[in-house]
């Protein structure tokens, strides 16, 4: 196979020189008591993928194996070798040359793994995977072994890509980067796996400090960074041997009052309303993994024509490729973290839609959270999401729990989250089961019309989903959505009307921001504004663009 997919350098903010893609033609075999198969598949993409195949959905009794073998040049190893996976989705076990190297029980996050010491000549790796999909208590997403509705088909193995580097003996583990935009400068926290003195370069400005320590740079004439102005900072660190590229943006977000006493939502200290749309960052073809990096580009695109400044990007976590996108092209983000706990109450995650009453999330029984050992690995998960995309220039919004799938001690995680981020702000609960903590009230309307309703505690208001508005190409077909529509000028008519007279009016009475569902169909869900293979555009751009030009507060 000539063409490697995915292949662009997978970490943009610590770019180094030495880089080997490990994606391409991997075999594979599923063991199990029903099912004896084996074959090739193209990584990243999952075997259920179309791209990887479209096999059938690894069963939880059964066992997936992926394995291939490489060969270093002999000038790669300068000193360490570095193994990536940035997601394999199941509890997985990881052999290189028949030695054990790493386990994994997080399906979202990357694995790191120094192989140095196992290497040879010739050189083979062996993934064996378990997946227990919504049958666990693990995290999971929206993936189903009986897809239907708002939850969609389930995958396995390796979904993100897979490639190595290699670093000198000495070298740079990870950069923190904290902008303090009052401040005009920015901490940038070096941590190495040794002591020693690190050289920071931006622009013509240089300045060095203690690596594990942080090292403040002042800005001359700071530059912004907004949707409308996406301005990114490039800089340079070098550690001894060891040199990366990185960048950095210079923005503030917060929740505080506007000059008329009402909580909004602020982008460097001015209010500034965020209209998005929810993202699941699914496709047609490669289900969670995305074809190329062009896919990415043109989703972001899209939303930005229609006038979209956020994207809330539901229940998975993407690639670091993805953030980039957003943090050059000028698109805010609020990851939602992916969502775990044994298989839901229909009672429980339903209900509230209705009858607008929240249950105490310290009733662990009712969501699904029983097991303490997946409450504590939660935890860990949600410090290891936000560790990973600390520096995404483009999140503004970290979203904890949604809708009460998997929820636990909310009011003890936003506190967690609150010490390990204090930059950003945090929707602990969105959609309902408020526990009336934080700084939102984060609402989730689809089946009557929504009239902003101001929060008795004084939090600011938010519409965290609505719309769903569905038309389907396929005639006949089982669909789902929230509203039915037959036609595109249909959809378009009601769309002007659901903005023009529920979501305009809400933001001049103190509506902060507003999530429209969504921006792409996924399966038998049709409510997105693009089809699931991305062929078509049901929405102008135009004719969303007109209407979040109503919404935008004046910039200054």
């Amino acid at each position: 196979m000539n063409h490697i997919p995915c292949s662009e350098y997978p970490r943009p903010q610590m770019r180094r020189n030495s880089y080997l893609c490990l994606n391409g033609e991997w075999d594979f075999s599923i063991h199990g008591e029903k099912r004896n198969e084996n074959g090739k598949v193209i990584v990243p993409f999952s075997i259920e993928s179309k791209l990887g195949g479209s096999r059938e959905a690894l069963k939880p009794d059964e066992t997936l194996i992926m394995e291939r073998d490489f060969e270093l040049l002999d000038d790669f190893n300068v000193g360490r070798v570095l193994l990536h996976f940035d997601a394999v989705d199941g509890q997985c076990k990881i052999w290189i040359n028949d030695s054990l190297i790493g386990e994994s029980e997080c399906g979202y996050l990357p694995i790191v793994l120094d192989i140095t010491n196992v290497l040879k000549k010739k050189n083979h790796i062996c993934l064996v995977i378990h997946d227990a999909s919504d049958t666990g208590s693990q995290l999971r997403g929206k993936q189903s072994l009986h897809p239907k509705g708002i939850w969609y088909s389930a995958q396995s193995g390796i979904w993100q890509s897979v490639w190595l580097e290699s670093v000198f003996e000495d070298y740079i583990e990870s950069l923190k980067i904290t902008p303090y935009f009052d401040e005009k400068s920015v901490e940038i926290f070096v941590k190495t796996n040794t002591s020693g003195l690190v050289c920071i370069t931006c622009g013509q400005k240089s300045i060095e400090g203690e690596s594990n320590s942080a090292i403040r740079l002042y800005l001359d004439d700071m530059h912004p960074w907004t949707p409308q102005d996406p301005y990114l900072y490039d800089f340079t660190v070098t550690f001894k041997k060891d040199h990366v590229a990185s960048y950095f943006g210079m923005r503030k977000f917060g929740v505080m009052k506007d000059e008329e006493g009402v909580m909004r939502l602020f982008l460097n200290n001015h209010p500034y309303f965020q209209s998005g749309l929810l993202d699941q960052g699914y496709n047609s073809e490669g289900l969670m993994s995305w074809k190329d990096d062009q896919m990415m580009i043109d989703d972001i695109q899209l939303a930005k024509s229609m006038g979209f400044n956020m994207l809330r990007k539901h229940i998975k976590i993407e690639p670091l490729r993805w953030y980039y996108h957003c943090d050059r092209l000028g698109m805010l983000v609020w990851q939602d973290m992916v969502n775990g706990g044994c298989p839901y109450n229909l009672l429980t995650i339903s209900s509230p839609l209705i009858t607008n009453k929240s249950f105490k999330d310290s009733h662990y029984r009712l969501f699904g959270r029983k097991d303490e050992h997946q409450r504590n690995m939660f935890i860990e998960q949600l410090k290891g999401m936000i560790d990973h995309l600390y520096n995404c220039v483009s999140i503004s919004m970290w979203v904890i729990f949604n809708e009460g799938w998997g929820q636990f001690d909310s009011a003890k995680a936003l506190q967690l989250v609150q010490k390990w981020d204090p930059t950003r702000t945090i929707d602990p609960a969105s959609g309902w089961h408020d526990q009336q903590i934080g700084d939102f009230k984060s609402w989730h309307v689809y089946f009557k019309p929504y009239k902003f309703k101001k929060d008795g505690l004084g939090r600011c208001v938010i519409l965290s989903e609505f719309g769903g508005y569905q038309w389907s190409f396929e005639k006949g077909k089982k669909s789902f959505g929230y509203k039915r529509m037959e036609s595109q000028k249909e959809l378009e008519e009601n769309l002007i009307q659901l903005y023009e007279q529920q979501i305009i009016p809400a933001k001049k009475l103190g509506l902060a921001a507003c999530v429209y569902t969504q921006l792409s169909d996924v399966e038998s869900e049709v409510n997105g504004l693009i089809s699931y293979d991305r062929k078509t555009i049901k929405v102008s751009a135009e004719v969303m663009k007109k209407l979040n030009e109503r919404l935008k507060d004046d910039e200054k």
